[in-house]
């Protein structure tokens, strides 16, 4: 289950409170595809992880007439002959680009990804006339990494669901200096100052942390545990 910040109930939009709107990360997808649309976006491809796969999402994207890649739970049920249904892991005779039933939804096109002992399965759905091979797959999937890249980063180097304060200017002003920071980054790994945006991290807090632990540790010795003599 999500959660959502929410203006108070006195309708002062000067803070977030812990009021959350009780809605799930598939109401929140809904949301963004209808605020998108409301611009006029021409979407040629949506792509996403098995957190927005829900069966209603995707006969909702269908409804729009757009095509979608999105990982899959591995439990969800298949058949790919009338009559036989499986779940996707146990699924026979698997090959790469197989158009299968997918249960309450329809016909979609089935890959598989394996990085070292971790398997993920995927499914395509465009014009039943167009199917997609191996090799568009792959491409497809690369745009489908880079935006998973770009959210694991601005998460997890720029911070940017880490703020204190609960002033929505002063929420603003975090998030656009998070935003400000993956662009430098990006800047940076274009420019090859460093290519392991985790590494460049660590190279460059492990100084800090060593000097606080140098200095935090002189004078406590007497906190380290005393051998006691009878």
């Amino acid at each position: 289950m999500g959660s959502c910040a929410a203006p108070s109930a006195k309708g002062d939009d000067k803070f977030i409170t812990t009021d959350y709107l009780q809605q799930c990360q598939n109401d929140y997808f809904m949301d963004m595809l209808s605020e998108v649309l409301s611009w006029g976006a021409k979407i040629q491809f949506i792509t996403g992880d098995s957190w927005y796969s829900s069966t209603g999402n995707l006969k909702t994207i269908r409804k729009h007439g757009i095509r979608f890649m999105f990982g899959i739970d591995c439990n969800r049920k298949v058949s790919p002959e009338k009559g036989q249904w499986f779940q996707l892991r146990l699924l026979p005779n698997f090959h790469q680009g197989q158009v299968v039933w997918l249960k309450d939804f329809g016909f979609v096109q089935l890959f598989k990804t394996q990085l070292k002992e971790q398997q993920r399965f995927y499914i395509v759905h465009q014009d039943e006339d167009d199917l997609l091979s191996f090799e568009g797959f792959h491409e497809l999937h690369s745009s489908h990494w880079k935006i998973e890249q770009y959210h694991r980063v601005i998460k997890q180097v720029c911070h940017i669901e880490k703020f204190q304060v609960r002033r929505s200017k002063l929420i603003l002003n975090h998030i656009f200096s998070a935003l400000m920071a993956y662009v430098e980054i990006q800047k940076n790994q274009f420019e090859r100052i460093f290519e392991n945006v985790y590494r460049w991290q660590k190279k460059l807090f492990r100084p800090v942390i060593k000097n606080f632990i140098d200095d935090f540790i002189l004078d406590k010795n007497h906190l380290l545990p005393q051998r006691i003599y009878k």
